[in-house]
């Protein structure tokens, strides 16, 4: 089931230097960082590579519960559930009562188990021969929005890079937005992330990435532990 260690910690001779919001400072900071990222990343592989159906599942649990959720609440949440052997046999309303420090954790509830029996065959999980349909991760983030309920393009590009096969997408929170601004990989922060915003800010950051020589798979990661000082899902 989950892996419960997944926070690296960066040691304080990492922290990012004073000049960290300017380019170089930016790409001295992921020269120090990245064997980290890059151990983070050989997790994610493994995740689709050798995990089980249930874990792949998991990781999908975890990112339904992610939105206007503290992201380590939300994974002490799932692991909570699969402790107590119920993210694949609990009604929602059983649900409900373990993961208290998710919000909106009603809906949430349902959204999983919505998941789950879209994902059931013969009473078991199987999600990963789901996933393996299609001919590119745009096609599949497409569908995974289309249908999972509680799921948008941030959420569905979180679970394929948490599953190793999204690597080259965005996950755009207001804290990967404002280091974009930043950087000047995008002009302005936009008011509201439709569709077509959310795919025009993800082309951005993926050229931002290739013209800095930092691999996309690395960037937002790079952001969340210059802001926080670690390493997360």
């Amino acid at each position: 089931m989950p892996h419960k260690k997944n926070i690296i910690p960066i040691n304080f001779l990492q922290t990012p230097t004073d000049n960290s919001d300017t380019i170089e400072g930016l790409k001295t900071f992921w020269k120090k960082v990245a064997p980290l990222i890059s151990q983070r990343e050989k997790h994610f592989d493994a995740v689709w590579e050798k995990g089980t159906e249930e874990e792949i599942f998991a990781e999908l649990v975890f990112c339904l519960f992610t939105p206007q959720s503290k992201a380590i609440s939300c994974w002490d949440a799932v692991n909570e559930l699969a402790d107590k052997n119920m993210i694949f046999n609990s009604k929602n309303t059983d649900i409900v009562k373990v993961i208290s420090k998710v919000r909106f954790r009603n809906n949430k509830a349902k959204y999983v188990i919505e998941a789950r029996n879209l994902f059931t065959i013969s009473g078991k999980i199987k999600i990963k021969k789901r996933l393996s349909f299609f001919a590119n991760v745009y096609e599949l983030r497409k569908w995974l929005i289309q249908n999972i309920k509680g799921i948008g393009y941030k959420e569905a590009g979180h679970f394929l890079r948490n599953i190793g096969i999204g690597k080259d997408l965005a996950i755009l929170d207001r804290h990967i937005l404002r280091n974009l601004k930043v950087y000047k990989a995008i002009k302005e922060i936009p008011k509201t992330l439709n569709v077509k915003t959310y795919l025009n800010v993800e082309k951005q950051m993926q050229n931002f990435a290739k013209n800095i020589g930092i691999p996309m798979s690395h960037l937002d990661m790079l952001f969340w532990c210059k802001n926080t000082g670690g390493i997360f899902k």
